[in-house]
């Protein structure tokens, strides 16, 4: 396939590091001792950049490696939050114009600015999330993936916050995609986004490369 020039394509996926939390990368074999270099990975399944599967909340039985591809793109429509505060609540309001944009199908990618504060307890103890009213509004516009900075949709220190607001997602058949970055470098409304897990079989999320075409 043959790209066209004139689009810009946009990495909005972290690089999972040695020493990041739930990630441990060590040598399994060297050049030196072995004729290659390979290594052993392991990550927590929710790590960095990923997707999350019902599985995730028993929502349904569905598995990262279940869920179509023909759902993995799709046009996406990019909503600037950066006024939203630390621990803020994410309206329909906030939406703006976008709201009467967005089509059955489409995909939000709420920027927030909340990727630079990686590495630090304001990152996962203070995120913006998403209110119930928002939730239950892109159930009901059909929306396709919501994809955000933090490392989730709602209070990670609430599990019944967490849990409610993934569940109305997951029950809508939203793809969730969480921990995002660059979102700073679209400069357009809207962008074709691909998101892509790691086929785990069973598994409950995967870390994911994701990437926005902009035209």
């Amino acid at each position: 396939m043959q790209i066209d020039t004139g689009n810009k394509i946009i990495d909005l996926t972290r690089s999972i590091s040695n020493g990041d939390p739930g990630v441990t990368i060590s040598v399994a074999k060297s050049m030196e001792e072995d004729g290659w270099n390979a290594s052993t990975l392991q990550l927590y399944s929710h790590i960095g950049t990923h997707m999350d599967a019902p599985l995730h909340f028993n929502v349904s039985s569905q598995t990262i490696d279940e869920i179509p591809v023909d759902r993995l793109i799709s046009k996406a429509w990019l909503v600037d939050l950066s006024h939203i505060k630390s621990k803020g609540l994410i309206s329909i309001n906030d939406l703006g114009k976008i709201a009467e944009k967005v089509k059955d199908g489409d995909s939000l990618l709420l920027k927030t600015g909340w990727s630079q504060f990686f590495g630090t307890d304001l990152y996962r103890n203070e995120l913006p999330r998403l209110s119930q009213e928002f939730a239950e509004w892109c159930v009901a516009k059909k929306i396709n993936m919501i994809g955000v900075e933090p490392p989730s949709v709602a209070d990670v220190n609430s599990i019944e916050e967490v849990t409610l607001i993934h569940e109305i997602l997951m029950k809508g058949n939203i793809i969730i995609v969480e921990g995002l970055v660059n979102l700073d470098k679209i400069k357009s409304a809207s962008v074709s986004l691909i998101a892509l897990p790691l086929k785990v079989k069973k598994g409950d999320g995967s870390p994911a490369r994701i990437i926005a075409i902009e035209r």
